[in-house]
């Protein structure tokens, strides 16, 4: 309903392009307003937007009320009379006065005075964001910029984020590209992983984190150190860089020292994803199932930024008595932008928890297949029918859970924003904020495993996450130090293509500063940035949660003996009682994994 109401209501072209007095927008054909007798116009073949008094604009209620016009280009040497204005239409092709009046009725009419430029007109370009003719006289330029800073200071949150995204629309799209690029790099090296990629990758993490925190803070260094600062988004930008090289330096804080801590097993981590990666192998286009999901994220993601670049401008255009139109937005707007960005965060979690049944229904189907010379045939096909005819809703669930947490996390930085100047705000709210994170990892890793045990019993969401924390229970001494080792690189993972990602943003978005509140298109790329990440990867995160988990299964189900024998294969046994072996130190060496009872069977592989 919301995106339905929004198309139809918002003209988001109305920011990207511009418009004129008379509601025609610049660019494109329009349709007439009702007393409007100037609109709807084709001006398809005139983009840029041109003030007839640039020196001395006007403005009420956040808008510029001079009149305005749409052009086909500005003028670049200065024209003093209305003879130049003439002699300029004609030769370029560009009318500055208004549309009613005749080009050879420029030194003829009377009130061309009224219905032109005021005199002299300035030379002036088009401006990069939005398609503007701005005034290049030292002059007219200070007072053109100063309305406009004192309009865009005014403008509240939301309208700001509107602009910035536009504003960066082009470097937001070119870096969600490298972003793929990342991901795709990483998931073929985790494919044919090796010890020495290993530390090839934790080498580049390191300097990529150090990297970009040293920029970022030499960012916010010379944002507040400039005395050109005076728009509210550029005030905005010191603000939000604060907060990313603080963030940043934590990160890079608890990498290093995860790293420090886990370096000596960093080869069971291999031989794990060595595993993993050869069952990845034996199914056919499993590897390319992030490939699927990329592609439904982005046509997602662009629905939602036309939805809420429409939300931005749905507004009435009426006509006022000048023959002028000027556009009314609607009121509740804002809340529908935060219900639209809640609905941002549902659905894309919910395409990723259907990757990850699709992933997690694949394995299971393979694992627990007696014959292992002789796979099932279309085992991703299967899961995708299992999974739209019988556990849509057991997705719908997960990805709710995953969007509840979140929002605790959007109040605590809407609390920080208010208590930033308090004593002690920033310790509370960065533990507060660490704990909502690590419940949400937790969650996270929660919903992966119901998602395996409703692949293999069949069964919903709840029942399926209760026999998942009963089973997870039972073993979690044994299961917990074999998965963390690949959480670790996987973690890794994500934050090389994050870091990576971002370190672009803050080249490419610290060239262009004028009137953008670009912290939030770089919040947006490092969240797309993630998603891309964590959809690429989560082959690897998944079929190995899966696999560990249809271990445990199959240890508590069968007993090794011929009329019930294992399901594993030798070489996951031997990683797993190895890993055991290290954790339970040299007194229990002889010990079989995940013997509960002392006349248990002793594990048998499957041949």
């Amino acid at each position: 309903f919301i995106s339905g109401y929004a198309v139809v209501a918002g003209a988001a072209e109305r920011l990207v392009l511009g418009y004129d007095s008379f509601g025609n927008i610049c660019g494109r054909k329009n349709t007439p307003v009702e007393g409007a007798n100037l609109s709807g116009l084709d001006m398809s073949n005139k983009k840029y937007v041109f003030f007839l008094n640039s020196c001395s604009l006007e403005t009420q209620s956040l808008k510029i009320s001079s009149l305005s016009l749409c052009v086909s280009s500005c003028p670049q040497q200065q024209l003093n009379s209305l003879e130049d204005l003439q002699s300029f239409a004609r030769n370029n092709g560009s009318f500055l006065c208004v549309y009613n009046l005749n080009v050879s009725s420029y030194t003829l009419n009377p009130k061309a005075a009224q219905l032109c430029p005021t005199l002299p007109v300035p030379p002036s370009k088009s401006f990069p964001l939005f398609n503007r003719c701005v005034p290049q006289n030292p002059e007219c330029y200070s007072k053109y910029a100063s309305v406009l800073i004192s309009m865009v200071n005014e403008m509240d949150v939301f309208h700001r984020i509107l602009s910035g995204i536009l504003a960066g629309r082009d470097t937001v799209i070119g870096l969600s590209v490298l972003a793929l690029a990342f991901s795709l790099i990483l998931i073929l090296a985790f494919r044919f992983i090796q010890t020495l990629l290993i530390h090839t990758l934790i080498a580049l993490v390191v300097f990529g984190l150090l990297f970009v925190s040293g920029v970022l803070w030499w960012l916010h260094y010379d944002y507040r150190n400039d005395p050109s600062t005076e728009l509210e988004t550029e005030k905005e930008n010191v603000k939000f860089l604060l907060g990313y090289a603080i963030f940043s330096t934590v990160v890079t804080v608890v990498v290093l020292s995860l790293i420090f801590v886990l370096r000596k097993r960093l080869q069971f981590a291999v031989q794990l994803f060595q595993i993993v990666g050869k069952i990845i192998g034996r199914i056919p286009f499993l590897l390319f199932q992030p490939l699927w999901t990329f592609l439904i994220l982005i046509v997602f993601w662009v629905f939602w930024v036309a939805v809420l670049l429409s939300l931005g401008t749905a507004g009435t255009a009426q006509s006022t008595s000048g023959g002028q139109v000027e556009y009314r937005a609607l009121s509740g707007i804002c809340y529908m932008a935060w219900y639209h960005f809640l609905g941002l965060i549902w659905t894309s979690e919910f395409i990723l928890a259907c990757q990850q049944m699709v992933i997690a229904g694949a394995v299971v189907t393979c694992y627990f297949n007696r014959n292992k010379n002789n796979p099932p045939p279309h085992p991703v096909l299967s899961s995708i029918l299992v999974l739209f005819c019988y556990h849509l809703g057991t997705a719908v669930k997960g990805s709710f859970l995953i969007t509840i947490l979140r929002i605790p996390r959007i109040v605590l930085l809407y609390l920080y924003n208010i208590l930033n100047k308090k004593k002690n705000a920033e310790c509370l709210f960065n533990c507060c904020f660490c704990w909502v994170c690590f419940q949400k990892s937790c969650l996270r890793h929660f919903n992966q495993h119901a998602y395996t045990t409703t692949a293999i019993n069949g069964t919903n969401f709840c029942t399926s996450a209760k026999d998942a924390v009963c089973i997870l229970a039972r073993n979690s001494a044994k299961l917990a130090s074999i998965s963390c080792f690949g959480d670790f690189l996987l973690f890794l993972g994500k934050v090389f293509v994050v870091c990576f990602t971002v370190f672009g943003g803050l080249m490419a978005f610290n060239y262009h500063r004028e009137l953008q509140a670009w912290v939030v298109p770089l919040l947006l790329v490092g969240f797309f940035a993630y998603l891309m990440s964590h959809s690429f990867l989560a082959v690897f995160e998944v079929t190995a949660d899966a696999i560990l988990l249809c271990f445990a299964i199959d240890m508590e189900t069968n007993d090794g003996t011929a009329e019930k024998p294992y399901f594993v294969d030798q070489e996951l046994l031997t990683f797993v009682s190895q890993s055991n072996k290290l954790r339970e130190g040299q007194k229990h060496r002889n010990k079989r994994p995940f013997q509960d009872k002392e006349d248990g069977t002793e594990l048998q592989p499957m041949v």
